[in-house]
């Protein structure tokens, strides 16, 4: 893993704030010690889940999105450090990995513009580079028999998800997208908007399914597509659930599980869906923050549950004051995702 920047025990004790009487995740999380092999560490670890952060926005920039969903990670593992370790759940459940180099990547989209055709070849083979990281970490943590649980970044990071799973498993692997947008646009290089089409046409993803497709910003192409591969994408709408109310969220949850329960699948979390939530593409109309982490706990109890990636929300695009809460946002996911998966454990 030479692309790896490893997450000390250093900098977990700097982001984790020490009060008396109490126990944060980041006195009980697992990092791996200095100068140890990753894999069989990996392998012999009393820790369940596996933290990753992959801190770009290369895939959002190529689909003309506006950057900072590289903020999440940082974000996010300090509001993760400093969740209490109680009995509904323990930091020590977690190995916090690290991150993705993606600084040589970053660097060299600065002066890109993706107006420009020269420009997004570029960042297209960009986002490639990433995927090859991506899906190669993502194999090894799985065969080491732990669950990945992925923070963006874009996107775009769902193709390694679902490349990595399959390859793990042997086999094609099935998805639930909680998000705004299919990103099952068309095969015109690599981004954040065709991470589930290029999976499946590369033969790593078997069924996918779409919760929550705000119609307004689902295009026609998009809808046809679909429809042709109806036995094995399907989707519901955002505005068929909570706007018009012909469709009911739990038992849409249900149907999307017995869409794809039978095999592997990972859960995929794009946080464009939640209104207000500072991110490429945010909206002012969607599902809640509480439908959210329902879904979550939901789908995480499942026994062929296999990942978890929460992706694209953008700290750096939020008020300054609150740019923190995005962070706070995903390690309540995190945590609802261990909280039902444990159940699997049990």
């Amino acid at each position: 893993m030479e692309k790896l920047i490893q997450f000390t025990s250093s900098d977990l004790a700097k982001i984790t704030n020490h009060r008396s009487g109490e126990i944060k995740f980041g006195e009980k999380m697992i990092t791996i010690p200095k100068d140890t092999d990753l894999v069989p560490f990996i392998k012999s670890t009393e820790a369940k889940y596996v933290l990753l952060g992959i801190p770009e926005d290369i895939g959002v920039r190529a689909n003309y999105g506006r950057p900072g969903a590289a903020s999440a990670w940082e974000s996010a593992i300090k509001s993760i450090a400093n969740i209490q370790h109680n009995r509904f759940c323990k930091g020590s459940q977690i190995l916090v990995l690290g991150q993705i180099d993606v600084k040589q990547e970053m660097s060299e989209v600065t002066n890109l513009d993706f107006n420009d055709v020269d420009d997004r070849s570029k960042l297209s083979q960009l986002v490639k580079r990433i995927d090859k990281e991506v899906s190669y970490i993502i194999c090894t943590i799985i065969q080491a028999g732990k669950i990945p649980i992925i923070i963006g970044g874009g996107h775009n990071n769902s193709y390694g998800n679902i490349k990595g799973t399959a390859l793990a498993k042997g086999k094609a692997i099935n998805a639930v997208n909680f998000d705004a947008h299919s990103d099952f646009r068309i095969l015109e290089g690599r981004h954040s908007g065709n991470g589930f089409s290029y999976a499946f046409e590369e033969g790593f993803l078997k069924k996918y399914f779409i919760f929550g497709l705000h119609e307004n910003y689902t295009s026609k192409s998009v809808l046809d597509i679909i429809k042709k591969l109806e036995d094995r994408v399907r989707y519901n709408t955002y505005d068929s659930i909570n706007v018009r109310k012909e469709k009911d969220f739990k038992q849409e949850m249900s149907i999307a599980l017995e869409f794809i329960k039978n095999d592997p699948f990972g859960i995929e979390i794009d946080l464009d869906a939640i209104p207000n939530i500072a991110s490429s593409a945010m909206t002012l109309s969607g599902f809640s923050i509480e439908e959210l982490r329902a879904f979550i706990s939901f789908f995480s109890k499942q026994k062929n549950a296999s990942y978890i990636h929460i992706c694209e929300g953008a700290p750096d695009l939020d008020q300054q004051q609150n740019n923190h809460l995005i962070g706070k946002l995903i390690g309540y996911l995190v945590t609802d995702f261990i909280k039902g998966y444990n159940q699997n454990l049990l």
